[in-house]
């Protein structure tokens, strides 16, 4: 190619201006900026957001950028981890998935950290949110299979975005902006182990990581250091590395493998990343949690809570559950240490945690997770006799769709069954405003009263013009 992917992407990223957006791409940023922001919110006291934050406040240092509700005021470095740890830490933000799953939000305070260290507007942070939608969203379809399969965490393309938004919002350069995408990308690859098995704090910090690196980048970019320049395409480059591409050639070159679940046909999608930049806008197609739980248990939870309220069937009543899921999906839902989670961390991404939790409580809320409710005898009662079953004929239809049939059977012999194809959430099922704001109201009800909670909606839906300091300033609690 005549130019390297990271030049061509870096070109995009530094020529699009905020008058190129159309107005439903601007509303559909403040839309996940106050979702993602209502997360932050929700996680003020949350144990891993409190144990960065301390170890932050201990080191000290210059007072550039905000902490989001406790107004600690630190290095812009440091307070993009402690904001993107505030906004992942729930497992309640927003979810892309098509090869691979990811969370652009977390990468929103990499614009905003920067944002206020150089005195930008609201405006220059849209625009960075734009792109860090548009290039995590393509890079979830750039590796055919995806980076899970390959049993890396999708960390692993935050890297690579994390450094545009911070760099974009510094004004980086085409030059610089190469640099970035080179310094960061060279080192932030992210194995799989966070979200498998046991889970830790660790499953929502890799991300956050990966976006504080970027912003590292950007930062070293701006001051004349060099990175890589042909970190996809070059030589022992990602895709090299990751297999799939003849770097000798420079072509895609599938190669046969056995990744997580089968063996596939590993390759690249090249256009995906890099094709028709500008024509659309990928934000339009990403998805919002209805639910504060990994993203493949949507679908189910929301079939069984159908299943469940609309006839009336209360935990005791109940014989078993049998979930059907993707074939993919059922090696994570259905591990073994997932029928006994010990900490939040591994029961908000345990299917039949939350859906024992469910037929308990009939509903679903960062509550669901709390210590106490680990505890509760009655989802013990019930986890046992919930099951799941994998279908292939279910993974045809993915990513297209997200499907999920419940069976629920009783003790005295009735069955019931609902099948649900997408969640709610979903492009196809957009969360309202209403249902957006009853979730930043239920999320921030700890820590804010009803009438910070009005003022912060109508900043957010109305803050172009807003320098970023004062956009931070407004969201102390």
């Amino acid at each position: 190619m005549e130019k390297s992917i990271s030049r061509q992407i870096a070109e995009f990223a530094v020529n699009l201006k905020f008058q190129d957006l159309p107005k439903e791409v601007v509303f559909e940023v403040k839309r996940y900026l106050y979702d993602s922001i209502g997360c932050a919110f929700g996680a003020y006291k949350t144990k891993d957001v409190n144990i960065i934050r301390d170890i932050y406040k201990e080191v000290g240092g210059k007072p550039e950028s905000t902490v989001i509700a406790f107004g600690d005021k630190i290095p812009a470095i440091n307070s993009s981890l402690v904001n993107a740890l505030m906004i992942r830490s729930l497992d309640f933000n927003d979810i892309y998935w098509k090869e691979d799953p990811s969370h652009p939000s977390d990468i929103i305070p990499a614009a905003l950290s920067i944002g206020e260290l150089v005195g930008a507007s609201m405006e220059d942070v849209i625009t960075a949110i734009v792109l860090a939608y548009e290039f995590e969203q393509r890079l979830c379809e750039y590796a055919v299979p995806g980076i899970r399969e390959r049993k890396w965490h999708h960390a692993t393309l935050t890297q690579f975005v994390s450094p545009i938004v911070a760099g974009k919002v510094l004004g980086l350069t085409v030059d610089q902006m190469v640099n970035a995408i080179g310094i960061s990308g060279c080192h932030n690859h992210t194995i799989g182990c966070p979200t498998a098995g046991k889970l830790t704090m660790m499953k929502n910090t890799v991300d956050p990581m990966a976006t504080q690196s970027g912003v590292m980048a950007a930062l070293m970019a701006k001051k004349g250091y060099s990175g890589t320049e042909a970190i996809f395409e070059g030589k022992e480059g990602f895709m090299d590395c990751f297999l799939g591409y003849n770097v000798k050639e420079q072509k895609v070159d599938p190669l046969k493998m056995k990744g997580r679940d089968a063996v596939t046909e590993w390759k690249w999608n090249i256009d995906k990343l890099i094709g028709d930049l500008g024509k659309t806008f990928k934000i339009l197609e990403c998805s919002m949690k209805a639910f504060p739980t990994e993203a493949l248990t949507h679908t189910h939870i929301s079939a069984t809570l159908k299943v469940v309220t609309k006839n009336n069937i209360s935990y005791d009543q109940i014989d078993s559950v049998t979930l059907t899921t993707l074939a993919q999906a059922y090696d994570i839902l259905f591990d073994p240490h997932k029928y006994r989670p010990e900490s939040r961390e591994t029961a908000d991404h345990s299917l039949p945690y939350c859906i024992a939790a469910a037929l308990v409580d009939h509903k679903i809320t960062t509550q669901s997770f709390s210590d106490e409710k680990l505890k509760d005898s009655r989802i013990w009662e019930v986890i046992d006799k919930i099951k799941g079953e994998p279908s292939i004929e279910f993974e045809k239809m993915f990513p297209a769709k997200q499907p999920s049939k419940a069976v629920v059977k009783t003790i005295d012999g009735r069955e019931f069954s609902e099948y649900l194809e997408f969640p709610k959430g979903d492009p196809r099922e957009p969360m309202t405003i209403e249902d957006l704001e009853n979730k930043f109201n239920g999320l921030s009800s700890a820590v804010l009263n009803g009438t910070r909670q009005r003022e912060i909606k109508e900043m957010i839906f109305d803050c172009e013009k807003m320098p970023v300091s004062a956009f931070m300033e407004k969201l102390i609690v």
